[in-house]
């Protein structure tokens, strides 16, 4: 991962994230290009319009909700892309700015501990290493717990990404007892007086039913400390997974009581429309988006910004 910015001048935030959905705008935008050059605005129309749209997997209340918006008042008129882009920006953000919310850390919970969870190769660790980088850069005192105790790979990650912040990591062997972890990390946070625990969990495949039965038991050992805690479950999603990131959405809100979602790899997909489906059957919030490797590509989700990028309005 290189997030050295001294060669070049540094991305502004809005330009990653445009650049991070460019595939999902394009194929959106050339689609709708295509249907509207040198045609007037009918029923079948629509119908190609709404395609599109489930195409980009914004799923099929979102996509009838659009092409409806679209054909308003537009009947047997010439319509150009540009105008269904802005239906689309339009439409996109009402269904975000109910769930673009940032994730409050109380500073009277101490620690405020964060549970993350989410499938293998999900992004979850590395999204980890740069909310702790973030949380550091408020000043906050950090902690990192290596929960995903199957897998030594994780662990090493999570070593690494403790180095590179600066923040200590609590960690045993490979097949150690995930739910004993995180009750001596929360013991280890108290006594060193740390604002935020980060706590990995196993890549639990929501068929999986030991696993989550494991991940249950995390969170009920971790009561016996702190019987607020988790105070918040983070769910990390792969973008490219698609449509399959509504059945992780739905098996971990059931088991673990996930509170927020983290969505990754935006800039990997020509369907980063999942997000906004998401949203639409869910309403979960969403706290933060990644389209990118490098420490800053993980960023605050905001419902304009991320509306205006996936339709492509520059």
């Amino acid at each position: 991962m290189n997030d050295s910015t001294e060669q070049q001048p540094k991305r502004s935030w809005w330009r990653r994230l445009s650049d991070g959905l460019k595939r999902t705008s394009s194929s959106l935008g050339s689609a709708v290009a295509d249907l509207v050059v040198k045609r007037k605005l009918d029923r079948a129309m629509l119908d190609d319009i709404e395609d599109v749209l489930l195409r980009a997997d914004l799923g099929t209340d979102v996509s009838a909700r659009i092409a409806a918006a679209v054909g308003e008042g537009r009947y047997d008129k010439s319509i150009s892309a540009d105008e269904v882009k802005a239906v689309v920006a339009t439409e996109v953000e009402k269904v975000l700015a109910a769930v673009a919310q940032p994730l409050a850390i109380d500073d009277a919970r101490k620690p405020f501990v964060v549970l993350v969870v989410g499938v293998n190769g999900s992004g979850k660790t590395t999204t980890i290493g740069k909310l702790a980088s973030r949380f550091r850069a408020e000043g906050r005192k950090v902690m990192l717990a290596a929960g995903d105790t199957f897998r030594a790979a994780a662990v090493e990650q999570l070593k690494i990404w403790g180095e590179r912040t600066n923040v200590p990591v609590i960690a045993r062997g490979q097949g150690a007892d995930a739910a004993g972890l995180a009750f001596d990390a929360l013991i280890a946070a108290k006594a060193d007086g740390i604002d935020v625990l980060l706590i990995d969990t196993a890549g639990r495949l929501q068929n999986k039913a030991e696993l989550m039965n494991e991940l249950e038991k995390v969170v009920r050992v971790m009561k016996k400390v702190d019987a607020e805690a988790p105070h918040a479950v983070l769910l990390v999603l792969d973008a490219t997974v698609g449509q399959n990131a509504l059945s992780q959405a739905d098996a971990f809100r059931k088991t673990a009581g996930v509170t927020g979602l983290v969505m990754t790899k935006l800039d990997g997909t020509a369907r980063g429309g999942i997000l906004v489906a998401l949203s639409a059957k869910y309403a979960l919030p969403v706290h933060f988006i990644g389209v990118g490797e490098g420490i800053d590509d993980l960023a605050p989700f905001t419902a304009k910004d991320f509306a205006r990028a996936i339709a492509g309005i520059e």
